[in-house]
């Protein structure tokens, strides 16, 4: 007979996201049993590989305004902005003299590179629209007078801004001092995978430990990235949109020549993915990312030509010493990924579940936002008590997938991301070709993902790109999801869940 341990709420998942939920749930009811479950080691944890920009307007495109959805997420990212400072303060109250507090790195450059398309320069035009609309300050800047950036002969960017208060954090710092806070608010740890839920009768009542361990719980969260989406399987079948894993890239380097960068530099967030970005880590060491790649089934590493793409990336458009410099250190994470590319937050469509997971490159910058969301979620009664109006209304894990253009729409954007990734890696045409026939053997590939699901479903292109690459059972396992939705009802409230007996106490 398995061990059986018993806790108020349980946490599936120890990066910034799950431990935030922890601590703050804590901080709000030190007498509440709080349990974390998850590796020591966290391996492929995406908070473990982050660079933790504390970026925001730096990540407006085009495409943020084009449906509610873009906007509620915007909202979240304005939230979690305002609070970090804040949030940075409470985890050092709750363990005075323990870890060193964890400081902002303020600043963030962006620039646009000189092989640039028209989706940087809208993603540019779209970041100073954001900023006037609220208040927030920026600079325009001389792409040609920054003299810390040195790029190779070219490749000079022809735009820049500068937002004084985006910028960074080290992430392995700020887990540090999770780990501290959580350690003395008395949060449980339990250094172990959870394989299965636990589900009596319709409710979720706890999870199986790898070793054999049953944990019992009054509630259930779900926070561990992508390894979420095995859980997810053991739901019924089309509850919660499947999970995929946005396989990201990283490296330390420490400075041979050059001063370093004084403060975030990065390249707008193109269609597709993340742009190239430079943090400065302090004592010559920056951090160098990212490469992005969904996928259903993540390999045991990034791919090749991913890792060239980056190395050659950041020297030719930022500066050509960081060739010099010394590596010190890869990073490897995987990102939660859901099919529509939004989070899930909130209550399950069971009973006693909750999610916290699902937000891409979001995770860690949102997560003293969406703790505190969770943390008045299990602390509440039962009921609908997300306001209509709240940017997580939207993001309820029992939604159906939110579609934020069409389907030809979503083919066209396959193909514009494709060329636009063969644009950064140098492809020219001679002066009697254009890229259209390139472009319409995008268009076909994007249908002939969407067919072979078997349901019109308009999916961002890098979910396009996973379908194409899928193996025949996991197309099998998302059509089936899709299947049954058009003959679901839409709107149909999801079933509601909080720790019983336990009251809402003010942070």
């Amino acid at each position: 007979m398995a061990n059986r341990t018993t806790a108020d709420v349980v946490i599936v998942g120890n990066g910034a996201l799950g431990l935030s939920v922890a601590v703050e749930t804590a901080l709000r009811d030190p007498a509440l049993r709080v349990t974390v479950i998850g590796p020591a080691a966290r391996p492929e944890a995406a908070t473990v590989a982050a660079g933790a920009m504390l970026n925001c307007y730096a990540e407006v495109t085009a495409r943020t305004g084009e449906h509610p959805a873009a906007r509620a997420k915007f909202a979240l990212a304005r939230e979690a902005a305002q609070l970090w400072p804040g949030w940075l303060a409470r985890l050092a109250e709750a363990t005075p003299g323990t870890t060193a507090p964890v400081t902002v790195k303020r600043g963030t450059l962006v620039v646009l590179g000189a092989r640039t398309t028209g989706d940087g320069a809208r993603s540019m035009r779209a970041i100073r629209t954001a900023a006037k609309e609220q208040g927030e300050p920026f600079q325009d800047a001389d792409p040609y007078g920054l003299g810390f950036l040195e790029p190779e002969q070219g490749e000079q960017p022809v735009d820049a801004l500068y937002l004084e208060n985006e910028g960074a954090v080290d992430a392995r710092q700020v887990l540090a001092a999770l780990d501290a806070a959580a350690a003395a608010l008395g949060v449980g740890r339990i250094s172990d995978e959870a394989v299965s839920l636990t589900i009596t009768g319709d409710t979720v009542t706890g999870v199986r430990l790898s070793s054999g361990e049953d944990i019992t719980a009054g509630a259930v969260v779900l926070a561990a990235g992508a390894a979420t989406g095995r859980l997810i399987e053991q739901l019924p079948a089309g509850t919660v949109q499947p999970m995929l894993s946005g396989t990201g890239m990283a490296l330390e380097t420490r400075r041979v020549r050059g001063t370093g960068m004084p403060y975030v530099v990065r390249t707008p967030t193109l269609v597709g993915g993340c742009g190239l970005h430079a943090v400065p880590l302090g004592g010559g060491t920056e951090y160098l990312g990212a490469t992005n790649l969904v996928l259903f089934d993540p390999q045991d590493g990034q791919r090749m030509g991913l890792v060239q793409a980056l190395l050659s990336g950041v020297a030719a458009q930022f500066d050509r010493k960081l060739a010099l410099s010394a590596v010190r250190r890869w990073h490897y994470g995987l990102r939660p990924v859901t099919l529509d590319t939004f989070p899930l937050l909130g209550r399950g469509p069971l009973p006693g579940l909750f999610f916290a997971t699902g937000t891409y490159r979001d995770g860690f910058h949102a997560s003293p936002a969406i703790a505190r969301h969770m943390a008045g979620l299990l602390l509440t009664g039962t009921g609908d008590d997300t306001p209509a109006d709240s940017p997580y209304a939207l993001f309820a894990p029992g939604r159906r997938p939110i579609e934020t253009t069409t389907v030809d729409e979503a083919a066209e954007r396959f193909a514009e991301m494709a060329l636009l990734v063969a644009v950064e890696r140098g492809m020219r045409l001679p002066y009697f070709l254009d890229t259209e026939p390139i472009a319409a053997a995008c268009r076909r590939l994007a249908n002939e993902s969407v067919e072979r699901l078997g349901t019109p479903i308009a999916l961002a292109p890098e979910i396009l790109g996973a379908v194409s690459e899928a193996d025949a059972g996991r197309v099998r396992q998302v059509a089936a999801y899709l299947k049954p939705l058009s003959r679901r009802r839409p709107g149909a409230p999801a079933r509601t869940h909080a720790v019983p007996g336990r009251a809402i106490l003010e942070a």
